[in-house]
């Protein structure tokens, strides 16, 4: 058994901070509809002033062009679409998945990159659609090498869902990652922050500890990444056998950069000031190697204040819906939805309905929360 039983008072918190992560990646995606792209951060400036601070209407010839404020982007609305299986189903269950894919979206795209649902469609959607549509490949054969985090965003409910069965989770993370992205790279970093989106949402923190703790899951067998080192990372016992695992990663190393993060992000003697230009550090573009170390270390900076931690994403520029999805998700988790500002809820289009759908997810997770000092 990979889950405990909980009090009533932490099931709701429970269900407080399931909800949070998931109106956090919401919320994040419509704020980055306006800015999105912005490589040239003296236009971002030029365009939306020294500070974004809410949803804003994207300028014409942009990414998003004819979106309103609150609106969401394709990634939002490929989180909804996951949300709405998983609520309805019961669990992860690809096949109506990918029957969702091949008949609400796909009729919707005609492989171009401007044209789709929420104004912009991916390189790993319009890959998949070509394979899927004009060649007539089945699902499992149409997943390309584009790394960028589009798995990553609507896997969220995913991992809300199953957050207290981690060997569950990842198992169905890697899955639905594999749909559109197979490389090892992208589908090993999604897994790990799948199962650190899980381990917020059970109550634990993202600070220098976590890893840890994913660690001695590894060691335990329930999360599948390859690891021959001992307690802290000590060098292996001359005669400790590897202990093979099915479907593993090639390395842990995914699961250890949050706590290396985390510390820095918490060091009075490492400050990266304004916060935002961590996207800088870290780099503007899309590939995951970019968009996961910025939200981890803007969700452990602030990881009590959803607010700082988004629009830190949104002003850094370059791919920031992304980096505020991932973020808000993060710092969701942790502050809950009671600890998200509700101008944030009330300014995001059919707020109520989603609220309804991340709750009836909430309140179908079985099972309890490991102790935050597990």
């Amino acid at each position: 058994m990979e889950t405990q039983a909980v009090s009533a008072a932490e099931r709701e918190r429970l269900h407080d901070r399931a909800v949070g992560a998931l109106m956090g990646a919401f919320i994040g995606d419509a704020l980055g509809v306006g800015p999105h792209w912005y490589y040239d951060l003296d236009q971002l400036v030029a365009d939306y002033g020294p500070w974004i601070d809410g949803y804003t209407r994207p300028l014409p010839g942009r990414y998003h062009e004819g979106l309103e404020p609150g609106q969401p982007s394709q990634s939002g609305i490929l989180l909804e679409m996951s949300l709405r299986s998983l609520v309805e189903r019961g669990g992860y269950d690809e096949a109506d998945f990918c029957r969702r894919l091949d008949e609400e979206l796909f009729p919707q795209l005609d492989g171009t990159p401007m044209n789709g649902p929420g104004g912009y469609t991916s390189q790993s959607i319009r890959d998949a659609w070509r394979k899927r549509v004009q060649e007539g490949l089945p699902w499992g054969s149409v997943g390309g090498n584009a790394d960028n985090t589009e798995a990553a965003e609507r896997i969220v409910a995913i991992a809300v869902r199953h957050a207290l069965a981690p060997g569950e989770l990842v198992r169905a993370v890697s899955a639905n990652t594999a749909l559109t992205q197979t490389d090892g790279t992208v589908l090993a970093m999604t897994a790990a922050y799948g199962a650190v989106l899980g381990m917020l949402v059970e109550g634990h923190r993202l600070d220098a500890g976590i890893s840890g703790k994913l660690m001695a899951r590894v060691k335990g067998g329930v999360l599948p990444f390859h690891s021959i080192t001992r307690g802290r990372l000590e060098a292996p016992g001359r005669t400790q056998q590897e202990v093979p695992h099915e479907g593993l990663f090639p390395s842990p190393d995914a699961l250890l950069t949050p706590s290396c993060i985390a510390r820095a992000a918490q060091d009075p003697a490492i400050r990266i000031e304004p916060a935002a230009r961590v996207a800088l550090l870290y780099g503007l573009p899309c590939a995951v190697y970019h968009q996961f170390p910025a939200a981890y270390y803007l969700a452990a900076r602030f990881p009590d204040d959803f607010e700082s931690a988004v629009l830190h994403a949104i002003n850094g520029g370059g791919q920031n819906l992304a980096r505020a999805m991932l973020t808000g998700a993060l710092v969701g988790a942790m502050v809950g939805l009671s600890g998200i500002p509700r101008r944030f809820i009330d300014g995001l289009e059919r707020s109520s309905d989603l609220l309804a759908l991340a709750g009836q997810l909430a309140g179908q997770m079985q099972g309890g929360a490991a102790g935050a000092g597990d």
